[in-house]
């Protein structure tokens, strides 16, 4: 009996090294926030990876599309009975993530005999104002991360989601001096595929633990853009539309990009 705690211990950190293995090749995520709205980015070939999941929210995912597809399915799900038994502007990520995703995704992450979620998610909800526009990342245990201001940080108007640790805190690194809140949507995409960049260099070198100089992160975009798609979506500010999610096309977003 005494040693059963410890076999716990010792199955769920064998669990966690797995999943973190399983999600290490993952494509980055980046999620802006700028004047008119939040831009959402990604590259890619194939799999899509960013989702509508309500008239003001988004998502962004990595990991297993079976894994992927059940929660997004299950964040619809919840949103629409939300706000059909209450209404519209009751729908809330905050809510929706702390009370509904998180506590399913820690549960299944914590029992050992189960399966767990092979997912890393990213979540935004756009505001009438950028403050108070709304960043959440759910890790596969359920862990919750916000861009609230706390004791420890202070609030950011953008997100990241990456395969591995190293890969997000060099992208977050990276915006933290470069990403201006205010800015054009036409600065923000540069922006956002610079740290799209910087986050798939880190994955495909493991020992990068400093930001890459500019002229390699720009030739770094533009060879993996020569064989590769652009995924965007924007969740727009304009109060006149009850959707505010729209989807981007790859064509549309090469003649803004900055060589």
């Amino acid at each position: 009996m005494i040693e059963e705690p410890y076999r716990w211990v010792e199955a769920i950190a064998n669990r966690r090294e797995y999943i973190e293995a399983q999600l290490a090749p993952g494509s980055p995520i980046a999620a802006l926030g700028y004047h008119d709205g939040i831009l959402f980015l990604t590259v890619g070939r194939t799999r899509q990876k960013l989702f509508e999941i309500y008239d003001r929210i988004a998502m962004g995912a990595i990991g297993h599309p079976g894994d992927i597809e059940r929660l997004r399915m299950a964040a619809i799900e919840l949103a629409s009975t939300e706000g059909f038994t209450r209404s519209a502007a009751d729908v809330s990520l905050r809510r929706l993530v702390h009370y509904s995703l998180s506590p399913v995704m820690k549960s299944a992450f914590e029992q050992v005999y189960g399966p767990p979620f092979l997912a890393r998610m990213l979540f935004a909800e756009v505001g009438e104002r950028a403050e108070k526009d709304l960043f959440l990342r759910v890790e596969y245990d359920g862990e919750i991360a916000t861009n609230g201001a706390t004791y420890a940080q202070a609030r950011r108007d953008f997100a990241v989601l990456s395969g591995t640790r190293q890969s997000g805190e060099l992208m977050e690194a990276f915006l933290k001096t470069q990403h201006v809140p205010d800015a054009s949507f036409e600065a923000t995409l540069n922006s956002a595929l610079d740290a799209w960049s910087i986050g798939h260099m880190s994955l495909q070198a493991s020992d990068a633990n400093q930001l890459p100089e500019r002229d390699d992160v720009l030739k770094y975009r533009q060879d993996q853009l020569a064989d590769s798609g652009i995924e965007a979506a924007l969740l727009e500010r304009d109060a006149k539309r009850a959707i505010r999610y729209r989807s981007l096309s790859d064509t549309e977003l090469r003649p803004l990009i900055n060589d």
